[in-house]
């Protein structure tokens, strides 16, 4: 059988670079295919059925590109039109592919490092509201406090590449301080695009409380899930080939990319819908 397959890794704009940038570390000899809907980002305020719409066609883009297993880097998504997907989607559609999340793993890493039970989330608006951390935290220990915050201006900045300026400093303050004041010890950043502002988030959090960015853990995660999975990790293929998609303006996917993902990347522009 040729091993000509890959992993697919799809999210609303640039954040999930931050993603496979980590799982291409820990794995470097797969194959992986990135989309990135940047036309359409942000997914943050977005209803769940519009959510759910964008993930199937998103899917279907990168299946049909030989993909076997997809990671959602993207936690709205995640949070949203997860459970529909691999519950309803791919086994009507798909039967022998995978689709994972990000959520999981930073609930399961976050259970881990608190010490007094109170943990923090940022995210976007329809995360904060799908309640997922919530359900996800309740299932491992119900004595956990949970505090959430939307964060709804982050990703359109973060797109516009103006990461670097006061804006977001201020901006960042505003959404963290109440959760300090909560006396949490330790954060999940709820977005994969918030893990480029990871530093800039340590200086205002200070280092007694703990980030989890889920560039960090989502690697792990993966690498174990291909190694207890050996049906799907056998067909993945080893040529060590790195394809991205945008659904928007490529040059500003490559500039930005570069941010990321930590070198240059050659994009191809597609559309995943005629009413782009």
């Amino acid at each position: 059988m040729t091993k000509n397959k890959s992993i697919g890794i799809f999210d609303s704009g640039f954040g999930g670079l931050d993603i496979m940038k980590g799982i291409v570390r820990e794995l470097p000899n797969y194959n992986y295919i990135y989309l990135g809907d940047t036309a359409r980002v942000p997914y943050g305020a977005r209803s769940e059925k519009v959510l759910y719409k964008f993930t199937k066609q998103a899917v279907d883009f990168l299946f049909k590109k030989n993909c076997e297993i997809i990671i959602f880097a993207c936690n709205t998504v995640s949070s949203n039109a997860l459970r529909k997907i691999q519950k309803k989607y791919i086994p009507k559609y798909y039967p022998r592919k995978k689709a994972l999340g990000v959520i999981i793993p930073a609930v399961e890493l976050a259970v881990q490092k608190t010490k007094n039970k109170k943990v923090g989330v940022v995210a976007t608006l329809r995360t904060v509201e799908s309640k997922s951390f919530l359900r996800e935290f309740s299932k491992i220990d119900n004595n956990i406090k949970i505090f959430q915050k939307a964060c709804p201006l982050l990703v359109p900045i973060i797109e516009t590449g103006e990461i670097k300026t006061e804006k977001i400093n201020e901006v960042l303050k505003n959404y963290i301080m109440p959760l300090i004041d909560k006396k949490i010890d330790t954060l999940i950043l709820g977005c994969t695009h918030y893990g480029i502002l990871k530093n800039k988030i340590k200086k205002i959090m200070g280092n007694n409380i703990k980030i989890i960015a889920e560039s960090d853990i989502v690697a792990k995660k993966l690498k174990d899930y291909l190694r207890r999975h050996q049906e799907i990790e056998k067909k993945i293929g080893r040529e060590k080939k790195r394809i991205f998609y945008s659904t928007g303006l490529v040059k500003k996917f490559e500039i930005l990319g570069k941010q990321f993902y930590g070198e240059k990347i050659k994009v191809q522009k597609i559309k995943l819908s005629k009413n782009l």
